[in-house]
């Protein structure tokens, strides 16, 4: 794999929610000193100021009138980690119009990371296929639907006492298919994809997977 020195290293991780990505996506920031964006918490804060506006995250065009003139700044302190919002997210993130809009955002973030840091990390749905197409290292992380939904439901369960693992597991089937029936940019593994399945490992052997393939690009590209 070659990449010109021009630009940052760059490491994307994609896969359905719950599969750990977005840990392993900080841990391998942290250890090589790159930015880090979940650009789910993108697509999350369109949904969320919709929410807070009272305004309907169907409506394509609103949305994406949010969507242009969204910043990270408008977020500050929301929790946008909520099953509403989730849900909305993963509506907004089906509407060509919203993910145009956000394409430039992640792109340049990307390319241009900040602090001036020598990589960047994203992780998301369609970052290895459609937004950063040309990452040195790429990653679609997965895990069975059972496994996905005890995790998701054990992050969740202190703060919604009523919730159960069962209606984890629905929202999540929903949203798969929602991402991955979707006509523009659906979820998908791109062909040069290291498949990292999660089911059995703990972040700690994920992340040990991660860093040798990283690592071996490394060398790679020095050599």
């Amino acid at each position: 794999m070659q990449r010109s020195m021009a630009r940052s290293f760059i490491v994307a991780l994609d896969g359905p929610a719950a599969s750990g990505k977005g840990t392993l996506a900080e841990l391998i920031a942290r250890e090589y000193g790159f930015a880090y964006l979940d650009t789910g918490s993108l697509y999350r804060g369109v949904a969320w100021l919709l929410l807070e506006a009272g305004l309907d995250p169907g409506d394509e065009r609103t949305t994406a009138h949010v969507a242009r003139r969204f910043s990270l700044d408008q977020i500050a302190g929301a929790d946008i980690r909520t099953r509403e919002v989730g849900a909305a997210a993963s509506k907004v993130a089906a509407m060509s119009s919203v993910r145009k809009a956000l394409l430039d955002f992640q792109r340049n973030f990307a390319l241009h990371p900040p602090a001036g840091k020598p990589g960047a990390v994203l992780d998301g749905r369609d970052i290895g296929s459609v937004v950063c197409p040309d990452a040195d290292v790429k990653f679609f992380v997965v895990a069975d639907s059972r496994t996905r939904a005890r995790r998701r439901w054990l992050e969740l369960k202190d703060e919604k006492p009523g919730l159960t693992e069962a209606e984890v597991f629905a929202d999540l089937a929903e949203r798969d298919a929602r991402d991955s029936a979707r006509t523009d940019a659906p979820m998908v593994q791109a062909e040069d994809a290291e498949l990292l399945d999660t089911t059995d490992l703990t972040i700690e052997a994920a992340f040990a997977v991660a860093r040798r393939v990283i690592d071996g690009v490394f060398q790679r590209c020095e050599g």
